[in-house]
């Protein structure tokens, strides 16, 4: 993830192409997109094969460029993308429907990214909730900024709530040294019990609800 001096989030993914879809919004319509995605029609051109590609997330819209090239596949405007969401079965898998620039139609943009599937959908979600307040933001202060910043306080919640996690289990195993009943065998079981359940996470469970724009 990167982020560029005109406010763009830039993202390496890989590109698994766009399929036309019949309905707006809804993870059936997710899992159809990927299920045509993953077993492509070789005649296709929009399915043919996986990409290395950049998703560019900005106050603008979407964009996804060649990686290689950097030119533009794809780009669509936030007001026309209707639904986001990870896929439930693959937390690899990623995608978004929007509505094409020129006609009623609705297309299943799809992407596999190994470590920011739940980030990415996350933040367009913060932009959708910015978009409909933009009246509310004040002066030019950008949205996508305004996004990430959010996005980086939850993280940091989640990271105090570890640290004292830690030092309670820190605070434990020295009491259960001390003790010289053979209790300290309890606490350090007790202990490392903590500890299974406090493992590290990129993102916070409302991440994993599908992303859907009120209208």
């Amino acid at each position: 993830m990167t982020e560029s001096d005109d406010n763009e989030i830039s993202f390496t993914v890989k590109f698994l192409g766009r399929v036309e879809v019949h309905r707006p919004q809804g993870m059936q319509t997710l899992n159809e997109s990927a299920g045509v995605l993953l077993n492509p029609d070789k005649n296709d051109t929009e399915t043919a094969k996986k990409r290395k590609a950049y998703l560019f997330l900005s106050q603008k819209g979407i964009d996804i460029l060649e990686h290689k090239t950097k030119f533009l596949i794809h780009t669509c405007t936030l007001d026309a993308v209707s639904f986001c969401a990870v896929h439930q079965t693959m937390p690899k898998l990623f995608g978004f429907v929007a509505k094409h620039l020129t006609s009623d139609k609705y297309h299943c943009y799809m992407f596999q990214c190994k470590k920011f599937s739940h980030l990415v959908v996350s933040l367009i979600g913060d932009m959708f909730k910015a978009s409909e307040q933009r009246v509310a933001v004040r002066g030019s202060r950008d949205l996508v900024v305004e996004a990430l910043q959010l996005r980086i306080r939850a993280l940091q919640r989640e990271n105090e709530a570890l640290q004292r996690r830690l030092q309670n289990v820190g605070d434990e195993r020295s009491e259960g040294t001390r003790n010289a009943d053979g209790s300290d065998t309890e606490s350090s079981s007790h202990s490392q019990s903590d500890l299974s359940t406090s493992q590290v996470r990129f993102h916070s469970d409302g991440d994993r609800v599908p992303l859907i724009r009120n209208n």
